[in-house]
């Protein structure tokens, strides 16, 4: 009986973690590159786990080094009105609100420094859609990848572009909402 109570429990944790995801892969125009080739090294590699605490700087790119992540990346070039995004390690199994954002790095796309302050702009987002007939329905559930365009008016040089999903399953209680995000490197 112990047996089958641990197997259910460890089964329901089990269940738990492969709703979490990173976002190693950046999306390119369709071409889908290689693990963290043009996105910065998230703290959630290995784990998945999500960002808790929108006062920690780990909100930024949730980077797994701040020192180290930025310059061993790469960077993408990227025309603007490219279709961009990126895809996840694992389905998306969290119903939330999807956006993204971009930032003119300074110095340097690859800089430790790039992106800090109130520099961030949104160029994209997925909200849920609400109808009486179904309630609210997120549209994005289960998906792997988002793609979105970058605007076609964006001036030239090099740009951080992060990656956002809310999962709101838990948004009800004190840091309950997890933040899964992500930043590539463009020029």
């Amino acid at each position: 009986m112990k047996v089958i109570i641990s197997t259910a429990i460890l089964a329901s944790f089990l269940g738990l973690a492969s709703a979490h995801y990173a976002f190693p892969d950046l999306i390119v125009n369709g071409t889908t590159t290689a693990d963290w080739q043009y996105v910065r090294i998230t703290a959630n590699k290995w784990s998945s786990a999500p960002v808790t605490d929108v006062n920690n700087q780990a909100i930024r790119c949730y980077e797994e080094s701040y020192t180290a992540s930025a310059p061993a990346t790469g960077i993408a070039t990227v025309a603007a009105g490219s279709t961009v995004g990126f895809k996840a390690n694992n389905a998306m199994g969290h119903p939330g609100y999807f956006a993204a954002y971009m930032t003119k790095a300074s110095p340097a796309a690859n800089s430790a420094s790039a992106g800090l302050g109130k520099t961030w702009f949104k160029i994209w987002d997925w909200a849920p859609t609400y109808s009486p007939s179904t309630g609210l329905v997120f549209a994005s559930a289960g998906v792997s990848q988002v793609t979105f365009p970058i605007p076609k008016s964006l001036p030239n040089g090099q740009y951080l572009l992060r990656i956002e999903q809310i999962a709101l399953h838990l948004s009800g209680s004190l840091n309950g909402a997890q933040f899964y995000l992500a930043c590539g490197q463009l020029n």
